[in-house]
């Protein structure tokens, strides 16, 4: 395909089967389009800026060398993606991005065969590649496994158990190391981008693996000593040391941005013989975009913004968000208490870490995306006499599961999880809810698990765990502002196990857990509009539950429904079992249980995903209805 340059090229390259018809001087123009697509998309939209815009010409040119879909690409985490999602096929929905019924802003295997895995959590990409690689190599099938992994994901453990697991897959495995933020590679230019196109060439492969062959034939002592003589030669002009030692053929550093460097090297790897192999590619957050470039943190992840001025959309001022109350509360009561610290696993103005550790910098710890080490490592901290606070977000403390269970249960360590975005998350979807840690970490004996309602209790819940020290204790919370409720100044040490009464009813009780409790409120007022007398229960604790105030709830009342912003095996399921266990339901008491359903939910606005969920104020009422057997609409027969 040869078009005049003035010819705009996106418009003609819908799939990647049109972009490999373009000619190696016309991807310079499509890169400069696609990333001007991008901004103004993301512009409208809100999303992850920055990550994209550094990817924009590797995204081309993979595209272009490599013959996907059936060459597997899979980006690691899926923040970079949207480059990627223009390219095959969904530019027309690209302004849709992470709204209710339009594009995920990650990768999805049910959105486009262009998205081979799903990825919002980080450092799968290598083993997921590994396996479409081996997947195709016993099956004798065409097709390689193309991993593009951050540097930041390299923190990951996961990520060098599958290179260390790679070497079977040969020429199958390409693995993309996007340096874009740690400064691990030396300086790129033409020096460098020269040695990466001659040690990816056919010319240097071949003789490699003839040397290589001929010096398996000397003793193994010469051939280990040669073989790693190579490595290290190497290893000085160009890095990657460690990737060889893992068994990886290790190419670059390159300037992710110059495809003049970019293609020759892909082309070679591509038709190589030698592998796996590491591409060491050096890119630039925000590239392109001068807002972005000059502030990566601040643009990677934005709301709607004016393109020109690079202004963000602000809504209106609101109450604080709940994770800089945790870490506000937690850097107060630090001043007093030099046992307290603090951990995050890369997450550190996402869990408001970032202001404990202004104010405290010794005792905070940023560890990378290594939930499983932050955990262990907390509890080494906490066996040796620290207050460790290990503020991870929910659904990547999942990750560490093994650790909660076997280094701070079965010991008995009073590690305090501080689990952030608790609950639907909205625009980040079913990948970054919330949604088990109720029931994954109220099953395990020695546990005490609590969730805030607001951000006073939010405040409360942090003292409170800051001064246990019997055993490990979580409290969760929601994503985004609280209520609106002052904090006090004089913190309230909660006991352990007992909630509150927030209003007095004698037919109908909701016991809530969490952020629910504004929703179980109105949903009070609607029922006594009704005449159905309504009890509402703040229970605080899912584990210890509160056993004195449920049995007398449950004595004293026709209904009962428990609350939760939380998966089946929670709070609900525990109540039901204390109930059975004591007979309290003989008496004909009805019990329902409201929380998450069996489903993922997608990304929608969170009032969305809550009616969807069935957990807003109608939900709940229609539910207690039900259990009465009563039309919502006839008043009278309610009140009988």
């Amino acid at each position: 395909m040869s078009l005049p340059p003035e010819t705009p090229l996106l418009d003609q390259v819908p799939t990647p089967d049109e972009l490999r018809q373009l000619k190696p001087e016309q991807l310079r123009q499509l890169s400069d389009e696609l990333r001007s697509e991008m901004i103004d998309a993301v512009s409208t939209s809100g999303g992850h800026l920055g990550s994209g815009l550094g990817v924009v010409e590797l995204t081309v040119a993979l595209h272009y060398v490599f013959n996907t879909p059936d060459d597997r690409l899979i980006w690691d985490v899926g923040h970079q993606c949207y480059p990627h999602k223009i390219l095959t096929g969904r530019r027309d929905r690209i302004r849709t991005l992470r709204q209710g019924g339009g594009l995920s802003g990650f990768t999805k295997r049910s959105e486009s065969e262009y998205d081979p895995f799903g990825a919002a959590h980080s450092s799968t990409s290598i083993s997921a590649a590994l396996g479409f690689a081996m997947a195709n190599k016993m099956q004798d099938k065409p097709g390689r496994g193309i991993a593009v992994i951050g540097d930041g994901a390299m923190s990951a453990g996961m990520a060098y158990e599958a290179m260390n697991n790679a070497e079977q897959a040969g020429n199958r495995l390409v693995v993309i190391l996007n340096d874009n933020d740690m400064s691990i590679a030396p300086p790129v230019g033409g020096l460098s981008a020269y040695l990466a196109r001659m040690v990816s060439s056919s010319e240097y492969l071949g003789i490699r693996s003839l040397a290589s062959r001929a010096v398996k034939k000397m003793s193994r002592r010469m051939h280990q000593g040669i073989r790693k003589a190579e490595e290290y030669t190497r290893g000085m002009v160009t890095g990657g040391t460690l990737f060889e030692e893992l068994g990886f053929y290790y190419v670059g550093p390159i300037d992710g941005h110059n495809l003049d460097h970019l293609i020759p090297v892909l082309e070679n790897v591509r038709d190589a013989s030698e592998g796996p192999v590491l591409i060491h590619v050096v890119t630039k957050k925000g590239k392109g975009y001068k807002f972005a470039e000059e502030s990566a943190d601040k643009y990677h992840g934005v709301p709607k913004f004016d393109v020109i001025t690079g202004e963000k959309k602000k809504s209106a001022a609101g109450p604080p968000a709940y994770q800089n109350v945790f870490g506000d509360t937690l850097a107060k009561l630090a001043e007093t208490d030099s046992r307290i610290c603090a951990i995050t696993a890369a997450m550190p103005s996402g869990t408001g870490v970032d202001r404990f550790a202004k104010a405290h910098p010794e005792r905070s710890f940023d560890v990378g995306i290594a939930e499983q080490h932050g955990v262990t490592f907390a509890a080494g901290l906490a066996a040796q006499g620290m207050r460790p606070f290990a503020a991870i977000y929910s659904t990547f403390l999942q990750r560490a599961y093994d650790q909660v269970v076997h280094d701070v249960a079965i010991q008995n360590l009073p590690v305090r999880f501080a689990i952030d975005r608790a609950g639907l998350v909205g625009a980040d979807g079913c990948t970054h809810a919330g949604s088990f840690d109720i029931t994954y970490l109220a099953t395990l004996p020695n546990m005490v698990v609590m969730a805030a309602a607001d951000e006073a209790e939010l405040a409360n819940m942090t003292y409170t765990a800051a001064e246990y020290d019997d055993g490990p204790i979580a409290l969760r919370y929601p994503r985004g502002s609280g209520t609106g409720v002052a904090i006090p100044e004089v913190l309230e040490k909660l006991k352990i196990g007992k909630g509150r009464i927030m209003r007095e009813g004698t037919k109908v009780a909701i016991l809530s857990l969490g952020a629910r409790l504004e929703e179980a409120k109105k949903a009070a007022d609607t029922l006594e509009a009704k005449g159905l007398s309504t009890t509402v229960a703040d229970l605080r604790f899912a584990k210890p539950l509160d056993e004195e105030l449920i049995a007398k709830l449950m004595r004293t009342h026709e209904v009962v429904v428990t609350v939760e912003e939380g998966a089946i095996g929670g709070l609900g399921a525990h109540v039901l079992t204390y109930a059975s266990d004591e007979g309290l339901t003989d008496g004909g008491l009805k019990v329902r249980t409201l929380r998450l359903p069996d489903i993922f939910i997608d990304h929608e606005a969170p009032e969305k995903q809550y009616d969807e969920a069935g957990l807003n104020a109608p939900q709940i009422v229609e539910c207690v209805l039900k259990a009465l057997k009563y039309n919502s609409t006839s008043v009278e027969e309610a009140r009988a």
